[in-house]
């Protein structure tokens, strides 16, 4: 990324001979730069299985480890959606299974997320939760036809610096989510109450077994190296607070004690409910009316992440082998289909899962994602008195982590030496994740990269805001930016076509691109023609 983005640098002399004929950063591929985007997660994985720890044992105990960490996210993703928590975990454990068996990739986890929550929270609230089912089984069709018809490699448009702001502000997004378990009536905690000291050093404590006590004792002891280090330090952490009673909140405290009290009478029940299969037998079409709109948004709103999630496991996965786009969005279909089917909600890929699953070595089989369902079902149904005892802050210590994980600091340290249109969309989908949704984000970020409008901005800060405010009142003008770059996507289709094979055999991405920073040619008026268009032509589009 240094390399690229200095090499756009150099100004141009009227010498050819004076111009490194290297690609412009948005023509980088997302798996070439994934290991770019962290130091930490960037690290080679050794995928090799020691001699007490088989592949499929690897796999079975990164699962585990998941589906603690779950548990907090489909509950708060329940209370999102306006839902009861129980419906939120049973949407995890079968959008999970099925998406992990059909999926693109091992390694990738998914449940009820928050990106498609937000989207079905207006519909649960004005036609019921019976609607939601509905909802998520149709859009689980939507992306089985969707990835049928191949359209998952359109990710692979998706340019680097968007995936670098796509990154940030997930892990900003993910971080506001974790503050709210160190609140209480709105404020933080003190750290000199007796609950904000057990609260704070709880989560400190977890964060340290995680990265460094559980990872020091698997050096010294082979046996530890069957236990993954967020699973041993969430159950140390745990054992310690409850031996020593801290006055903490547990996940039954949280989601309610009817949440865990296990057994049979909590499993779901197959079939929609009758909320909406009544009035789709009796008004069919203007059922779809209703919730058409939302399923067609939660399903390009899961696929983008979950591609997005499959295309950075691709690059920090280092196994020799690529995910398929098109079985991930198929596979995402049936999982909501199914979660549907059953009174869920649906979801999507969650990347802090996925890279915590990633890291306890669940990359090595599609095991670790049905384990991670299996586990969860026997804990809801068997174990959930245990479960629910589970201090929530000691998950939270463990999505800490992710978050410093996640966000690219490597971003921060380039900031003086990219060019100004790289800074720009990297602010720019950061701002947008984190403002409204992923889908937006990537789609803004895509437009104005591709655009020659944007590309040739001569600074950061003079389009910044002008294109914020009409990017959110006049939504219609994505599509004429997106007229307008036509020929900047259609020039790079066959880059990407012949570059889609296995990573051993991808080309130089410099062996048959130049740059030319020249700029003297182009009409200055050209830019503003897309502000003259007719409202005839803007209709058209």
């Amino acid at each position: 990324f240094d390399r690229i983005c200095i090499a756009r640098r150099v100004s141009s002399n009227n010498n050819a001979d004076s111009v490194e004929s290297l690609p412009p950063s948005q023509l980088e591929s997302i798996v070439a730069n994934a290991k770019s985007l962290s130091a930490n997660l960037g690290k080679k994985m050794d995928l090799t299985n020691p001699t007490l720890r088989t592949q499929y044992l690897t796999a079975m105990t990164a699962g585990l480890a998941v589906s603690l960490a779950m548990v907090p996210e489909a509950v708060s993703f329940s209370f999102v959606a306006g839902v009861n928590p129980l419906v939120g975990l049973w949407t995890t454990v079968i959008l999970g299974f099925f998406a992990a068996l059909f999926g693109g990739r091992a390694g990738i986890c998914s449940s009820a997320s928050g990106a498609c929550a937000v989207i079905v929270a207006a519909l649960c609230a004005s036609h019921g939760s019976g609607y939601l089912a509905g909802c998520a089984a149709l859009a689980g069709i939507l992306q089985i036809v969707a990835g049928s018809a191949g359209m998952g490699r359109l990710i692979r448009l998706v340019p680097h610096p968007v995936m670098v702001g796509f990154v940030n502000g997930l892990a900003i997004v993910m971080l506001k989510a974790q503050l709210t378990h160190f609140k209480s009536a709105g404020k933080f905690l003190s750290f000199f109450s007796p609950e904000g000291a057990a609260t704070y050093g709880c989560t400190l404590l977890t964060m340290f077994l995680v990265r460094f006590g559980i990872p020091k004792l698997q050096e010294k002891v082979d046996l530890a190296k069957a236990v993954p280090p967020t699973l041993g330090g969430v159950v140390l952490a745990s054992a310690l607070a409850r031996f020593f009673k801290w006055p903490l909140k547990t996940l039954a405290d949280v989601a309610g004690a009817e949440t865990f009290k296990g057994g049979l009478s909590v499993l779901p029940k197959i079939g929609l409910p009758s909320s909406i299969w009544t009035p789709l037998v009796n008004a069919p079409l203007e059922t779809l009316r209703i919730i058409l709109p939302y399923a067609v948004t939660m399903a390009a709103v899961g696929s983008i992440e979950s591609l997005l999630t499959l295309q950075l496991l691709d690059g920090i996965i280092d196994d020799g082998t690529r995910g398929s786009t098109k079985r991930e969005v198929i596979g995402q279909g049936i999982g909501n289909l199914a979660s549907g089917l059953t009174g869920g909600i649906g979801g999507c890929a969650l990347i802090g899962q996925s890279l915590i699953n990633a890291q306890s070595g669940g990359g090595v089989s599609r095991l670790s994602g049905m384990s991670m369902a299996i586990f969860l079902a026997l804990g809801i149904v068997s174990f959930a008195p245990l479960l629910g005892q589970i201090p929530v802050v000691a998950l939270a210590g463990v999505m800490l982590l992710v978050c410093q994980s996640t966000f690219s600091w490597g971003s921060l340290r380039l900031l003086g030496k990219v060019p100004n249109l790289d800074a720009f969309i990297i602010a720019l989908v950061t701002f947008v994740t984190v403002k409204d949704d992923l889908a937006k984000a990537v789609l803004v970020g895509t437009v104005c990269i591709r655009c020659d409008v944007c590309a040739s901005m001569p600074s950061f800060g003079v389009y910044f805001l002008p294109i914020m405010i009409c990017l959110h009142l006049f939504p219609r003008l994505l599509l004429l930016l997106a007229l307008r770059g036509n020929n900047r996507l259609q020039s790079l289709l066959p880059y990407h076509k012949q570059n889609s094979t296995h990573r051993a055999d991808l080309p130089s991405p410099t062996s048959n691109l130049t740059i030319s920073t020249d700029h003297s040619s182009l009409d200055p008026h050209s830019h503003f023609l897309v502000y003259s268009v007719s409202r005839r032509t803007l209709m058209m589009s």
